[in-house]
């Protein structure tokens, strides 16, 4: 049965998507409206992660640290197969240059985290595992979509696919971002904790974008 967690949260995301479409209307289809600086975000994450790929899972760890990696890499799992839904769905330049830049950023640290997992004689998470989140708070991974969200946007196409996208993006990231900041006071792994701070960064930058294409805090439409 649906939980009134998710009916709420699925309320919640239908007025921002109705607000969100004005706005992406105004925006258009320009692929310059994400702007000079929409890439700051994950442009420095990618290149920080890049440099930890080489770094070997050497130095002490702890269980945070076990459960950081165990839980992100089916967290960034997700939010890539929602980034590779926006090729032939999205309908603005924006959208379609957020979801290559989370893809190009967070492929890496899924190998990189893996990589963690196996030097420390721990398990990596199955492709498609914990991928099912119908139920509220499942995994105690904040943010994940359930099978129902991610069937919807699948469907989506256009300017109805920016708005739900942008809206369950958001969602995702904040989840990310509160499993990063408990990794980063509470992990003892150097590479996992520099990983986790280029999450939290990396990722608010990318909120504020999304909140931007969403039309919040706005007195007006984009401009085009």
């Amino acid at each position: 049965m649906t939980s009134i967690r998710t009916l709420t949260r699925r309320a919640a995301l239908v007025a921002v998507a109705g607000v969100a479409l004005t706005a992406l209307t105004a925006c258009g289809g320009d692929g310059n409206a994400s702007g000079g600086s929409s890439g700051s975000g994950h442009r420095g994450h990618a290149s920080s992660s890049a440099g930890a790929a080489t770094e070997p899972a050497t130095g002490k760890h702890n269980a945070q640290d076990v459960s950081f990696a165990q839980g992100m890499i089916p967290h960034h799992r997700q939010a890539l197969e929602m980034a590779r839904l926006a090729d032939g769905r999205a309908s603005s330049g924006a959208v379609e240059d957020l979801a290559a830049r989370i893809e190009k950023a967070q492929d890496p640290e899924i190998k990189t985290m893996t990589g963690w997992l196996k030097a420390w004689g721990e398990d990596v998470p199955e492709p498609g595992a914990g991928m099912d989140h119908s139920a509220a708070g499942h995994s105690g991974m904040p943010g994940m979509m359930s099978d129902e969200d991610m069937a919807e946007l699948e469907k989506s196409s256009g300017k109805a696919f920016d708005a739900k996208f942008l809206a369950l993006m958001v969602e995702h990231h904040e989840g990310a971002v509160e499993m990063a900041t408990v990794e980063k006071s509470k992990g003892r792994y150097g590479p996992a904790k520099a990983m986790a701070d280029d999450i939290v960064t990396a990722q608010n930058a990318e909120i504020s974008e999304m909140n931007k294409l969403l039309g919040k805090g706005r007195s007006g439409g984009a401009a085009g």
